[in-house]
């Protein structure tokens, strides 16, 4: 297994396990077919991590296939994904610990109605918090966890 910088040859791969991973979670949440299908697709969605000031912020798990990725700003985790095939093998619970012991990150924002999400990441020691936002754009909220 390895923790890498994302490179620009990973993009492909990248966009494939985005597209693919927030249809499956998210289509049941917003029912927006014509987002899921129509505006969500591997070519534009490569296209806007290909920006240096996107890229330079992903890191991949690599242990020969590109199994999942983790986006950091800073001390907040933006992204967090692990491809539907690869599930439940420690991949996000090592990407994220990855990210707190070498990022010091400490807080995201997920999807309320994201439930296994929320379980994932309270499993990793983080908890929702009082704030709430809109997703923009949408009737739904986002929480915003701390690490305790």
């Amino acid at each position: 297994m390895a923790i890498r910088k994302a490179q620009p040859g990973d993009l492909s791969r990248i966009a494939e396990i985005l597209v693919f991973v927030k249809r499956i979670n998210y289509r049941p949440i917003f029912q927006d077919d014509s987002y899921s299908f129509g505006e969500l697709q591997v070519l534009t969605v490569a296209e806007k991590y290909a920006q240096p000031e996107v890229l330079g912020h992903i890191w991949v798990y690599d242990d020969g296939i590109i199994k999942g990725l983790i986006h950091l700003e800073g001390r907040e985790v933006k992204e967090l994904y692990v491809d539907a095939f690869f599930e439940n093998q420690g991949i996000g619970g090592e990407l994220l610990r990855f990210a707190v012991a070498d990022f010091g990150a400490d807080h995201l924002w997920a999807l309320e109605k994201n439930v296994s999400a929320l379980r994932f990441y309270a499993r990793h020691g983080f908890q929702p918090t009082d704030e709430k936002i809109f997703e923009e754009g949408t009737p739904e909220y986002l929480v915003h966890l701390k690490r305790r």
